[in-house]
C-alpha cells in the first residue's frame, strides 16, 4: 500500500488516485489534496484541468511543468477549510524543495463549484489572521467597567 503523498495517512487508492483519474473532488479540501498530489508526481495536466476558467489566463503549462520536474515535495499541512454552498476556501503550507532551498508554501486557496466540479480560482500567499482591535483607554476617560470613577482611579490604578 502506497501512502498518499497529500498527508490524509489514507491509501493513494482510496484517496487522490481516483481524482487524479478524473473523479470529481466531494470538497474544497478533496480538491487541494489531490493537486499537492499532483504537484508530487508532476502532474502538470491535472493541475491545468482542476483551474477556473479565469486562472487558466495566467497559467503556462511548460513553466509549471518544467517547474514541478525539480521540486522534491516534503508535504502538506492543512491548517483549514470551509465551504459555503459553492464557495470554498482552504489554508495549506506546502513543503518543498527547489534548488536545494527549502520553502514552504502558506497559502490562502480559493474553490467554486462549476458543473457540478470544485475547481481552484485563485490564493492569498501568507494569509495574515485578522488584527484584533483595541479601543486604548485614556486615563482620564470613564473607567470601561462601569463603576462611573475615571480609569486611574479605578481599573487603571
Amino acid at each position: 500500500m502506497t501512502t498518499c503523498p497529500c498527508g490524509s495517512g489514507q491509501s493513494l487508492d482510496l484517496c487522490c488516485a481516483p481524482l487524479l483519474s478524473g473523479a470529481a473532488a466531494s470538497s474544497p479540501e478533496a480538491l487541494m489534496r489531490s493537486r499537492y498530489t499532483a504537484f508530487t508526481q508532476a502532474n502538470a495536466a491535472y493541475l491545468e484541468t482542476t483551474l477556473a476558467p479565469e486562472a487558466k489566463e495566467d497559467y503556462n503549462h511548460e513553466e509549471t511543468e518544467a517547474w514541478i520536474k525539480e521540486a522534491k515535495w516534503h508535504g502538506l499541512e492543512v491548517r483549514g477549510a470551509s465551504e459555503d454552498g459553492d464557495n470554498g476556501s482552504v489554508e495549506f503550507v506546502a513543503r518543498y524543495t527547489f534548488r536545494g532551498k527549502p520553502y514552504a508554501h502558506h497559502e490562502l486557496a480559493s474553490f467554486r463549484k462549476l458543473d457540478g466540479r470544485w475547481v481552484y480560482v485563485d490564493g492569498v500567499m501568507n494569509p495574515r489572521p485578522q488584527q484584533r482591535q483595541v479601543d486604548k483607554v485614556g486615563r482620564n476617560d470613564p473607567c470601561p467597567c462601569g463603576s462611573g470613577k475615571k480609569f486611574k482611579k479605578c481599573c487603571g490604578a
